[in-house]
């Protein structure tokens, strides 16, 4: 599929100035995200919806276009010219049309190339349990869980499934073999592709958000009977993730979940990009590890005590945000300033300075 050729050389300029994210809407000029700044694309004046809808429609396959206009959003992949990819989403806004396109990395990374702990290769190295990355949005929760999916395929001959919407990074098969199911493509939505994991003869499967609690029930069910299992959610720790997914289900399953989430979890990596004093960005992180106690608190409902527990637990190798935004601080690779913007709570993170 050939796409609008405005579009070409916008995507072409969010590539060349080293952007992350391009937006188009009507009424504008174009904006690239530029190390988490918005920059206007100077050389084209403000946008028709005429011409927006015509970008979008140039790159959404025919068969779902009507699909758009029922539902007025739509969520899809597109490849760029060489091996680019863009995860897009078009939706409408005041009765015109917007699309939101991040460029997708063809080259999937090690961990140190990435700023990331080393302590993440242990989940990767795991048989069975449930592990979470999660954050706001554009905070590199993809870029990481693929890092680890992609240590997997190199070290261990697995049958591994991914499950997207769209597919993100396209996985090379190396030592594992692996299969990347795209919702409303290859399954209709993530609970189907997972109940019918279990028929698949399945070791990791990776899910690329959990949007409804039966997505959760049925991954946290795939952690119990012997799979490896990796999602993202749209939470600012970990305790909050916790709440997040007992909150999702009915209140009489609550209990339940509690018991399960305590004996399935193995981890929950909260990341945030921030901006970094030499360019670019450099990830600040908090690692929660459920051990003992951490599952304990868990069953009692007892998750505003987790961040205590994460902050004196570094000799078990779990990271407090805050510490973690303080050591950047101390290497000279973000400013106080920023540092700040990021803090889970300033009096901890002005202690670890």
């Amino acid at each position: 599929m050939v796409a609008d050729k405005r579009l070409e050389e916008l995507l072409d300029t969010v590539i060349s100035q080293g952007g992350s994210d391009l937006h188009v809407s009507a009424g504008s000029p174009p904006m690239v995200r530029i190390s988490g700044a918005l920059v206007p694309v100077n050389k084209y004046s403000p946008l028709t919806n005429e011409e927006t809808e015509a970008m979008l429609k140039s790159i959404v396959p025919p068969e779902r276009w009507e699909a758009f206009r029922e539902n007025q959003s739509i969520d899809l992949s597109y490849a760029h010219k060489d091996n680019n990819r863009f995860r897009v989403n078009g939706y409408c806004a005041q009765g015109t049309t917007s699309l939101a396109l991040r460029l997708i990395p063809h080259a999937i990374h090690a961990f140190a190339e990435l700023n990331l702990p080393s302590v993440l290769e242990v989940f990767a190295q795991r048989e069975q349990g449930f592990f979470l990355c999660v954050g706001p949005v554009g905070q590199g929760k993809s870029t990481t869980l693929a890092t680890m999916v992609d240590r997997i395929n190199e070290s261990r001959a697995e049958h591994i499934l991914t499950i997207e919407d769209p597919i993100e990074y396209v996985f090379t098969p190396k030592r594992s073999l692996i299969h990347q199911r795209e919702v409303h493509i290859d399954t209709p939505d993530f609970h189907s592709a997972l109940q019918s994991a279990f028929r698949e003869d399945v070791d990791v499967i990776m899910v690329g958000e959990m949007r409804d609690y039966e997505t959760i029930s049925s991954a946290v069910t795939a952690a119990e009977t012997g799979h490896l299992v990796f999602s993202t959610l749209h939470t600012n720790n970990a305790a909050q993730t916790i709440d997040r997914i007992i909150d999702m289900f009915p209140a009489e399953q609550q209990g339940q979940v509690r018991v399960q989430l305590a004996g399935s979890l193995a981890g929950i990596f909260s990341q945030r990009l921030v901006p970094r004093v030499s360019g670019g960005l450099i990830p600040a992180y908090e690692l929660l590890i459920n051990n003992n106690a951490v599952s304990t608190l868990i069953r009692d409902a007892r998750t505003h005590e987790i961040s205590a527990v994460i902050q004196t637990s570094s000799q078990e190798g779990m990271i407090d945000m805050d510490r973690s935004l303080a050591e950047l601080v101390r290497r000279g690779e973000v400013t106080v300033e920023h540092a700040y913007e990021h803090s889970m709570d300033p009096k901890t993170f002005e202690r670890f300075l």
